[in-house]
């Protein structure tokens, strides 16, 4: 039995070498029994979540997407990727069973023993493409986030099964591969409602061409309150799909206020989020939103994000049509790798990011 104790690290590098060199991760600190939160993860106060500012009647749609040629379903989805960036689907082509499963082996892969986990870090992965990791940038980072996770980039299913790690291969490879259809589906939507009625290769490689799968483990903590899972930003991606489980935690930034709504979990739904790449190739018609994962005192929580992206190689700005209708462009073209390059050297920062692209 671990012992039970408030700081058990005698210095920061103790626990830099502890949760990220040995591979434990914020798992192996939760399991340890601390009574206190290690100084290290102490957010600042502006950084915390403050749940007076969170709007309990509020919430994002929820879209019924049992018939998604429906005019009505087709409208709403365009609104909600305008007006909230964020909005759940339910009834969609994903089968139950199968998100049942990428949840199943998210917890089997997080039961390993870290030394296992640990050949996937950054110093130990024989590949860039799988990545076990804690927090999101921690050599940037003023206070550590409250996360462990196992990244997924989709190259071939070759080489997933040469390099993914067995008890959760399998299982992702199928919850991207029946998340496909949906995805085509909302792009088709999303690019009907800017007037591009045809999605040609080209396009199609420019709004999905790469897609990674995260794997994401938020194991309980002492003081929640004084920490964060994931802090405040916007995803680089096109679209996101996530999967969460039945505990809640994820919030994103209402629409004109300091107020954040919190998106609850409902059986067998996806959350949708609009990325800065689709905000920048829509010319801003489509927006990316701020959102954030609060840390959970009593229970460990899991979800699993599809991001679905641009190629690295892609250059990014506003489709030509749009600018050829007579619209203004907003942002300039950019590399989408030196965009997502741009993203992970810094720490979480809002919605910053974008601004690499704006004219």
């Amino acid at each position: 039995m671990a012992p039970t104790v408030a700081e058990p690290f005698s210095d920061s590098s103790a626990l830099i070498d502890f949760v990220i060199n040995q591979g434990n991760g914020v798992k192996g600190l939760s399991e340890m029994g601390l009574k206190a939160l290690s100084k290290q993860y102490i957010q600042p106060l502006e950084e915390r979540m403050c749940m007076t500012n969170v709007q309990a009647h509020d919430s994002i749609p929820v879209i019924d997407m049992s018939n998604p040629e429906d005019p009505e379903v087709t409208k709403s989805i365009c609104e909600a990727a305008s007006k909230w960036g964020f909005f759940q689907i339910v009834n969609h082509d994903v089968p139950v069973e199968v998100l049942k499963n990428v949840k199943d082996a998210t917890y089997k892969f997080f039961a390993l023993p870290a030394e296992v986990k640990n050949k996937y870090s950054k110093e130990h992965s024989s590949s860039n493409n799988v990545r076990f990791g804690t927090s999101f940038t921690p050599q940037a980072e003023k206070a550590l986030e409250w996360k462990d996770y196992l990244s997924l980039f989709y190259v071939s299913e070759e080489e997933a099964f040469a390099l993914w790690p067995s008890v959760c291969r399998e299982q992702v490879l199928d919850y991207m591969k029946k998340s496909e259809v949906v995805i085509k589906q909302l792009l088709k939507v999303l690019m009907n409602g800017l007037n591009l009625h045809e999605i040609d290769e080209t396009k199609e490689l420019l709004l999905m061409g790469s897609m990674r799968t995260n794997l994401n483990y938020y194991p309980k903590c002492p003081n929640p309150e004084l920490t964060v899972g994931v802090g405040r930003h916007s995803d680089v991606s096109t679209l996101t799909i996530l999967l969460q489980d039945e505990i809640g935690g994820l919030f994103v930034r209402g629409n004109d206020s300091d107020n954040w709504i919190h998106v609850p979990p409902i059986k067998g739904s996806l959350v949708i989020n609009v990325g800065d790449a689709l905000q920048i190739i829509s010319n801003g018609k489509y927006r990316s939103v701020e959102h954030r994962v609060v840390a959970n005192g009593s229970k460990n929580r899991i979800s699993v994000p599809i991001f679905v992206n641009p190629r690295p190689i892609d250059m990014i700005g506003p489709f030509p049509e749009l600018i050829e209708n007579g619209e203004k462009p907003i942002y300039k073209q950019v590399l989408y790798s030196d965009y997502v390059k741009h993203f992970f050297r810094k720490a979480h920062d809002r919605k910053k990011t974008v601004a690499f692209a704006e004219l």
